[in-house]
């Protein structure tokens, strides 16, 4: 305890704020500790305990508002501290996001970091020679960036990133760390994950307008009368990357980034939350939001995923559906095999770095065993109990096309293209196309057509076209009498049904496209979809050919396929 007078000088109702704050400030360190021991799978372990440590944190927060002039003059309680606090209760918003995939969590998180920085809470610790509190300072503004790119605020990334680099700075130079080189790679990274948009939206003042590509109302064409969909919905994604050599920030790829975008409504409006202007208050219960509930496996071992897997599939609920997205290397078959089973054409990379496996060296010798960190498409057999929609996106996605349907539950994989022609393949470090189109199905559109800008009154025209496609490739697969059943089992759900819709609409737009020659360099899916219906269907080619002029890119597309099949 500090303070201008000794112990004994303190009034009792003084010295018992003190006592209680104290007790409050133990808890809520011990309870946070305690949260990096909680499994990071299912649904259930994890939220009493998540709902104590909020608890504590509220009153926490709340009676050093109440006794901020006490606990100043008896305590000694810096900005700083006050700063941490609030950091803490950003960070628990942050992790139930991510545990619960809703989106209003973020702008609670958002609305404590932004208070720190508009307080200047951590504005003091430059000028104590504590290196430890700087580090605080410069962790504080890496998650705070986390969540403006979650919450697509670009603008203010680029302040925080300038301002982050200033305090880089500033830190190295005052104290001889060795962490110096950890910390611009960070700035490297989030600036490189600024830049990974191939397509800049332009308004009349040549500003950058920033489009989110969220789930919004409008734009997922809706189930009309007499349509006969299934009724299943989309529960649980595990979304994975393990990628060599993309871009990344604090362990999220610019796929995996994109892809868990694709499976998020549009979050409620910051300024219709904050019910008093100039209040911070930790709000327990924000705005319930229908979003699948997602894992997020950056270079997850083989044992990893599947545990991951394993509890999703545990506690899927009746009637619903598990997704599993797949954005990593290919690995290939090294042997030859007479028999062709779900374990002899490779599949993707699992990560190797912290999986100890005895016979790594034996198998090195030996060509006919299979590849260990990898997950073959047999791999995802188990799981086939339950409905599974796969999205594969990698240079050896064709392994999943000899998928098996072994129990009747439906099951479909929408494979990336495994080859781009070559004035593409330079663009992979910014993120796969595949992936753009499932994503920003326009976005990807340009970025194929080689423009890098666009006027936002076109952009918008050209969404409005694209809703139009989206529409009849909705009504063209619902009336198809020869489409697999399976794709109307997973049509029922919002989600699903957008990512159905946009994987047709790349199909359709790639085997237009005069640089897309190789059947490798078109999507394919488990079970094929009946081409003359859907992605070679006249009616989605002339979308895309509209499309095109629209844009006055015409001349990379073939206005006929009569003379390229």
């Amino acid at each position: 305890m500090t303070g201008v007078g000794t112990e004994d000088d303190i009034p009792p109702g003084e010295r018992k704020t003190v006592t209680d704050f104290c007790y409050l400030l133990d808890k809520s360190k011990q309870l946070f500790n305690g949260l990096r021991d909680l499994p990071q799978y299912g649904h259930k372990q994890w939220q009493s305990y998540f709902g104590r440590t909020f608890d504590v944190y509220t009153k926490l927060w709340k009676f050093q508002q109440q006794h901020r002039q006490v606990l100043d003059n008896r305590y000694g309680l810096k900005r700083w501290q006050i700063g941490e606090v609030a950091s803490k209760i950003g960070q628990l918003y942050y992790h139930y996001y991510l545990r619960t995939s809703e989106t209003s969590y973020l702008n609670e998180a958002f609305s404590f970091y932004s208070a720190i920085r508009q307080r200047s809470y951590y504005y003091q610790v430059n000028k104590e020679d504590r290196p430890e509190l700087v580090v605080k300072k410069l962790r504080y503004y890496a998650r705070y960036i986390v969540v403006c790119l979650l919450l697509n605020k670009m603008d203010l990334v680029k302040v925080l990133v300038k301002e982050l680099s200033e305090e880089i700075e500033d830190y190295t130079q005052r104290f001889n760390t060795e962490d110096q080189l950890e910390w611009n790679l960070v700035l490297q990274e989030v600036a490189a994950f600024v830049e990974a948009d191939p397509v800049m939206v332009l308004n009349d003042d040549n500003a950058v307008v920033i489009m989110s590509n969220r789930l919004q109302e409008g734009i997922v064409p809706q189930l009309e009368q007499g349509m006969v969909v299934g009724q299943l919905t989309l529960a649980d994604a595990l979304i994975i990357g393990n990628c060599n050599n993309q871009v990344k920030f604090s362990e999220l790829t610019i796929d995996m980034f994109r892809m868990l975008q694709a499976l998020e409504r549009e979050p409620v409006n910051l300024a219709a939350q904050m019910t008093k202007p100039g209040t911070l208050e930790p709000s327990e219960k924000p705005a319930k939001r229908e979003n699948p509930h997602k894992y997020l496996l950056y270079k997850p071992t083989f044992s990893q995923l599947y545990t991951f897997l394993s509890a999703s599939f545990k506690e899927l609920p009746a009637n619903s559906v598990l997704l599993v997205y797949l954005s990593a290397t290919g690995v290939f078959p090294t042997g030859r095999s007479d028999y062709e089973g779900p374990y002899d054409f490779g599949g993707v990379l699992t990560n190797t770095n912290r999986d100890v496996v005895n016979g790594e060296a034996v198998q090195k010798r030996n060509q006919a065993l299979k590849e260990m960190h990898c997950l073959h498409p047999g791999d995802l057999f188990p799981f086939t109990r339950k409905p599974l929609f796969i999205i594969v996106d990698s240079s050896n996605s064709t392994a999943y096309k000899n998928f098996s349907n072994l129990f009747g539950q439906p099951v479909v994989c929408l494979l990336s293209p495994t080859v781009y022609p070559k004035s593409m393949q330079d663009q992979t470090q910014r993120g796969s196309l595949f992936t753009l189109f499932l994503y920003s199905p326009l976005m990807a559109f340009l970025s194929v057509c080689g423009l890098s800008s666009l006027r936002q009154s076109l952009w918008d025209k050209a969404q409005d076209l694209l809703r139009k496609a989206s529409r009849d490739i909705g009504q063209a697969l619902v009336r198809c009498r020869s489409i697999d059943q399976a794709f109307l089992q997973f049509y029922g759900d919002e989600f699903l049904r957008l990512l159905i819709i946009r994987f047709v609409f790349c199909s359709a737009t790639l085997r237009l496209h005069k640089l897309f020659r190789e059947s490798r360099s078109f999507p394919e899916s488990y079970p094929q979809l009946p081409k003359q219906d859907t992605v070679e269907s006249s009616l989605l080619q002339k979308h895309v050919l509209e499309l095109a002029a629209m844009l006055d890119v015409q001349d990379l597309f073939y206005d006929s396929t009569l003379d390229t099949y």
